[in-house]
């Protein structure tokens, strides 16, 4: 069974007149029918279980289980039916934690998205809001399903996950749908990545001054700032030199699990790009650097990560 929470708008939330009778979000608890499939399909040959998972998966989710959207993010047929197994393989020893995260998730969120909402009060309604099983996809993230921008939480990834206080990385989040809402919409260059993502992290650790670099995603795969500190003018410049990249490797290296050199830890340019959102923050508020447009927001790029990286225009 699909569970919906409606959480009702708060009292404090200025979000316009043509919003007041909407719910700042919906949220759309699917966790339940990972359960159910699990249990209904133990008995079934693997392939046979693997396929019927994902059947029912997609039925409960229509297009965040599709292999479409996987082979879209470079993920094969083949290892996202060994992402399915592993996930059937392992979930008898998550599975009461699991349960918890889900029970407890509206009561997580909710005063995430009231601290947020303090910061941001433009913050318009969010529509569904999704926590489920992610196959180990994913901890939480915005997802272009159904032509929408839409947040997924994955309950299997925050149950294995060493934070015990998930508000930093919820505003993480909830700044991404924000940034959009402003109509930063992103590019398929470098300096796109560095902003959305650099941007977020800032704000997530100004809304959270005491939050940790696990609290802040700044230590998985493994620790970050440390090695970009004693290494920043390699790093920035690193950055500077992709600045309009597109190339894939590109990506992998500054926002995802490849390593450009021994030196530069994976996604380094999360890091980066908070440094580079703190460097533009001192031309203008923060409120103001999250109603950027793209082309406003790219000169200032190019500027804070010229005073980080000390080495011009190179690149940009």
């Amino acid at each position: 069974m699909t569970f919906f929470i409606v959480l009702t708008a708060m009292s404090s939330l200025s979000i316009g007149s043509a919003d007041e009778m909407s719910p700042p979000y919906t949220l759309v608890d699917i966790t339940d029918d990972y359960a159910r499939i699990y249990d209904q399909t133990a008995d079934m040959p693997e392939e046979e279980r693997i396929a019927r998972t994902q059947a029912g998966l997609h039925e409960a989710f229509p297009g965040f289980y599709d292999t479409a959207r996987m082979n879209s993010i470079g993920v094969s047929n083949d290892r996202y039916r060994a992402w399915i197994a592993r996930s059937l393989e392992n979930f008898a020893d998550i599975r009461g934690d699991y349960r918890h995260t889900a029970r407890e998730f509206a009561d997580m969120l909710a005063p995430a998205h009231a601290s947020f909402v303090e910061a941001f009060p433009d913050l318009e309604p969010i529509g569904d809001i999704y926590i489920l099983h992610s196959l180990g996809e994913m901890d939480g993230g915005t997802r272009y399903i159904d032509e929408r921008i839409m947040l997924v939480f994955g309950a299997d990834r925050m149950t294995t996950s060493p934070i015990t206080d998930w508000t930093a990385f919820f505003h993480h989040e909830l700044f991404h749908v924000y940034h959009f809402q402003q109509s930063f919409m992103g590019c398929p260059e470098m300096w796109c990545f560095l902003w959305i993502e650099g941007l977020a992290t800032y704000v997530a650790a100004t809304l959270n001054p005491g939050a940790n670099d696990t609290e802040l995603l700044l230590d998985w795969p493994e620790p970050i700032r440390e090695d970009v500190d004693a290494n920043l003018a390699e790093a920035a410049c690193a950055v500077a030199e992709r600045f309009n990249s597109q190339a894939s490797e590109d990506h992998g290296a500054l926002f995802s699990n490849n390593r450009l050199n021994e030196r530069l830890p994976p996604r380094f340019g999360y890091y980066v790009g908070k440094l580079v959102a703190r460097e533009a923050a001192h031309e203008m508020p923060l409120a103001d650097l999250a109603k950027l447009t793209l082309d406003e927001a790219r000169p200032i790029v190019e500027r804070a990560l010229g005073r980080l990286a000390q080495c011009g225009d190179e690149g940009a």
